[in-house]
């Protein structure tokens, strides 16, 4: 940690979320006024396996610290889109590894449409994770020297 707190950024994350499943479960959470980071930033989408690796990989070189993809899991309504995103997400591990970025910053994770609790600990978790490692760029930046 840096002696000068102002060299010290805000960490952000992004959630990528279903629209089905999480991303009601997701909207709950505010509706309810839970509370969690006011440093994340909710995508929804149709279905996360829309999203190449190259995306992931972008969002980190663009200060993005970390990325939980918060999918239906295997109660999908597009058929096989999971297996295709698990696939896609540990091909995207390889990639992060090449570039000296821990795998941790990216996680998929199942949230559901009542699943309120479970995405604020996922938050919690990824903020917990951040509070240790740094922002991305701290890493990245360690790699280079």
């Amino acid at each position: 940690m840096s002696e000068n707190p102002s060299d010290e950024r805000a960490t952000k994350v992004l959630v990528i979320a279903t629209l089905l499943c999480s991303y009601p479960g997701i909207d709950a959470t505010g509706q309810a006024h839970m509370e969690y980071s006011p440093n994340t930033y909710v995508l929804p989408t149709p279905d996360p396996v829309m999203f190449p690796e190259s995306f992931y990989l972008y969002c980190f070189e663009k200060g993005i610290d970390a990325i939980l993809i918060a999918s239906c899991g295997t109660d999908s309504p597009y058929v096989g889109s999971y297996e295709q995103l698990a696939a896609r997400v540990g091909s995207t591990y390889t990639r992060m590894k090449e570039r000296g970025i821990d795998i941790r910053r990216l996680k998929l994770t199942a949230i559901c449409s009542v699943c309120m609790k479970a995405f604020v600990k996922e938050i919690n978790d990824m903020e917990a994770l951040l509070a240790e490692i740094g922002p991305v760029d701290r890493q990245a930046a360690a790699v280079v020297a």
